[in-house]
């Protein structure tokens, strides 16, 4: 594989070093961030919103995956300077141009997720 010039250079630890696939699916592949861009799909929201929205999320983990998805440019973070603090959280241009491949997924999990099942069933799976 040729480096190309205009790449960014990669980590050479953490999630998905060296690997821009796995770094995405790092990421994005965990148990609450699709949840959590799916739930800031039509507009912003608050943290308490997101975590009722989510639902079944520790405050700590949605805290967590909230940092991870700024991080990696997928949503932006608002502090309104305000007594007490309010905070937002919305999708960025990256994290909305990843709403047209998240929904095939979802649509494809959904729909094929009752021959998963009985797939699994028929192998003694969980």
């Amino acid at each position: 594989m040729t480096e190309r010039k205009d790449a960014m250079p990669e980590k050479t630890d953490g999630p998905g070093a060296g690997c821009p696939i796995r770094g995405v699916l790092d990421r994005i592949g965990d148990q609450w961030s699709l949840l959590t861009l799916e739930a800031l799909e039509t507009e912003k929201k608050r943290f308490n919103e997101l975590l009722r929205e989510v639902g079944d999320i520790s405050k700590q983990m949605l805290s967590k995956t909230l940092r991870h998805l700024e991080q990696d440019g997928y949503i932006s973070r608002t502090v309104y300077p305000e007594v007490p603090p309010r905070v937002e959280y919305e999708l960025t241009e990256l994290g909305r141009s990843f709403l047209t491949p998240m929904k095939t997924l979802i649509q494809r999990a959904e729909q094929n997720h009752p021959e998963i099942i009985r797939s699994r069933l028929r192998h003694g799976a969980e």
